[in-house]
């Protein structure tokens, strides 16, 4: 796959790049238990179009099921599925009452709000989503139940995937208490994270592994940072793995300092991390650690932090904070309003606004028969429009080539299958390949395109799988085209705004390291890197995005990419500023000199690439002692 990457344009390279690693067992069991019983039920009790709703609810949310902990499946599951209860009654009543250009207006204001928010994260981005192909189902699809029932039924589809969630165990997790078998891995994964950085110390390797680094944290951050109805660990399980996170906190910043320096460190001082990783997994004592030699600063630091871990497993620890702070309602509000807010939700309001009225407009010439089922091809555009799912070209060609596939793969199972009992089966199958399909946009998009079939087969409509394929072709086109309107809100403001963000991040936490908050307050300082680092890797993922869209729109990104790589160096040198004030109070010439080097480069790059950073020229950079 590389040397095909190699030979084509980043924008096909992607389309044919898929994700790797190991079948999902756990989320291919929930799938399988979600869907498809849940149809079944229906069926038997006479309720056919209830199960149709449910299901329906039950696989959006399995889109969304991600691994990771209990917790925050809470929210990645239940947001998105309350917006997406919201849209469908929204969708169900204007879709009784209203003419077709007042529910083509309403839903385009509905798409303009859904875009705006969903610049926020990633589960306002699952909520938007769900919120708009909810409202087109409700609008579209001929249902017999009042839509606060289509409602009630949609939670109810996905409250039972979350309730499956959080009630049975993952697959080969024994040890300690079940419930924490997802944080428990994250935290592990810290520390074979900062075990395999240190590993790479002095060699090629060492920077990917800082952004692996990175990528663990944040996950494990994630993990232990789900909803809660007390605003702290509530059981003594929970305690010791925040105290446990903590104390990975200090170890990453060893580490961090010596992949700076770039000087190798000896092999044992790998095996600490990674007897750390093991006791966290299996819950268990870590036995006596191998301490690195104290010649160096940052040796020292990782001595110390080792030390201290290993009194944190051993006696507990009562530091349960994550060192993240919960974003303000201000600071939400600036997102949504501001440059990445306004451009992504003037996109999703035109995609999601033309394929409404292109849909209506051929539903009311009779283009679609008999037969009400206009909503795919809005409910087509809001995944396109979704640049979570990879560039613009990248999620156009897998949505053509997946629903080609999965048109072809139904009416042949539709044809062979009885009806209904068959094609229940098929949507509890399709379920439980859902998590193993979403690591490529094309199988995903094959798999619930035989699911959605099914289910509309289920609910009494005859098949329409190859008027589908018409839609979606009709999708794309109107996607491809308002994508590429050149005078679409700023163009790149999303990267803009992240990477700006990013140095903002940056340059408060390299104000707290060289003002007088070093060694007196190590949790903020903590804190600020967490923030730092985080905002960095969202930066450096909407950039890698960026650049493999077509030429047309990669141009605007243009110079984004050094301006990250910059500031990734500078907050490593603030990590490694940080510990050489802890170990002596004085900074080198090197420390210095390379910050005044990369503050002068980032000022350089924020020029070319168009970005506004505040009081960056303000930092106070004092001199070697």
């Amino acid at each position: 796959m590389s040397r095909l990457s190699a030979a084509v344009p980043p924008w096909l390279a992607h389309a044919l790049r898929a994700q790797r690693g190991p079948v999902p067992w756990s989320a291919v069991v929930r799938g399988a238990l979600a869907a498809g019983p849940l149809l079944l039920v229906a069926v038997l009790s006479g309720r056919t179009s209830v199960g149709v709703v449910a299901a329906l609810g039950a696989m959006l949310a399995g889109i969304n099921d991600r691994p990771g902990s209990r917790r925050a499946a809470v929210r990645r599951l239940g947001v998105p599925a309350l917006a997406g209860a919201g849209g469908l009654l929204v969708g169900s009543y204007a879709g009784q009452h209203v003419g077709a250009v007042t529910l083509t207006l309403l839903l385009t204001v509905l798409g303009l709000l859904a875009g705006a928010v969903s610049a926020v994260g990633p589960v306002a981005s699952g909520a938007g989503t769900q919120l708009l192909v909810a409202a087109a189902i409700g609008a579209g699809m001929p249902l017999p139940e009042p839509g606060w029932q289509r409602a009630l039924f949609f939670v109810g589809g996905a409250g039972w995937l979350l309730v499956l969630r959080l009630a049975l165990p993952t697959p080969g997790a024994i040890a300690g208490d079940y419930r924490f078998d997802g944080e428990r891995d994250a935290v592990g994964g810290v520390y074979d994270a900062v075990a395999a950085l240190l590993e790479a110390v002095g060699g090629p390797d060492a920077p990917g592994r800082r952004v692996a680094l990175t990528a663990a944290l944040d996950h494990a951050q994630d993990a232990l940072g789900g909803p809660r109805l007390r605003p702290y660990a509530s059981s003594a399980a929970e305690r010791r793995l925040h105290a446990q996170y903590a104390a990975a906190l200090p170890l990453a910043e060893a580490a961090t300092a010596l992949a700076w320096a770039g000087e190798a460190v000896p092999a044992r001082a790998v095996e600490g991390p990674r007897r750390l990783a093991v006791a966290v997994r299996t819950s268990t004592h870590t036995g006596p650690l191998p301490a690195p030699a104290r010649s160096a600063p940052a040796l020292r630091a990782l001595d110390d932090a080792l030390l201290h871990a290993a009194d944190t497993f051993d006696r507990g620890g009562d530091d349960s904070a994550l060192h993240t702070r919960r974003r303000t309602a201000t600071s939400l509000a600036r997102t949504v309003l501001g440059s990445a807010g306004r451009e992504y939700g003037l996109r999703v309001a035109l995609c999601f606004g033309a394929g409404v009225a292109v849909a209506q407009a051929l539903h009311h010439a009779r283009w679609y028969g008999s037969h009400a089922h206009w909503y795919w091809l809005p409910a087509t555009a809001v995944f396109l429009v979704k640049p979570d799912l990879g560039p613009l070209a990248s999620r156009v060609i897998c949505r053509a080539a997946g629903t080609v596939l999965g048109a072809v793969l139904f009416a042949g199972f539709a044809a062979l299958l009885p009806r209904p009992a068959g094609l229940v089966a098929l949507v509890a199958l399709c379920g439980a390949l859902i998590p193993v399909a979403t690591r490529h946009f094309a199988a995903q998009t094959a798999v619930v395109t035989v699911l959605v079939l099914s289910l509309v087969m289920v609910g009494g409509e005859p098949g329409a799988s190859w008027s589908r394929i018409g839609e979606t072709l009709l999708a794309c086109a109107i996607v491809l085209l308002v994508g590429h309107l050149p005078a679409l809100g700023q163009r790149g403001g999303g990267v803009r705004a992240r990477l700006t963000h990013a140095a903002e991040a940056a340059h408060v936490y390299l104000a707290h390291v060289l003002g007088d908050g070093t060694t007196d307050d190590r949790a903020g300082r903590w804190t600020l890197r967490r923030e730092a680092y985080r905002a960095l890797a969202e930066a450096r993922a909407s950039i890698d995005l960026a650049a493999a869209e077509l030429p047309a729109l990669a141009r605007h990104a243009e110079g984004t990419d050094e301006v990250a790589a910059t500031l990734e160096r500078l907050v490593d040198t603030t990590t490694a500023c940080a510990v050489q004030l802890d170990d002596n109070g004085r900074l080198t010439p090197e420390h210095t000199e390379r910050i005044t080097a990369l503050l002068d480069e980032l000022a350089e790059g924020r020029e070319r690439a168009g970005l506004v950073v505040k009081e960056v020229q303000a930092l106070p950079v004092p001199h070697a002692g």
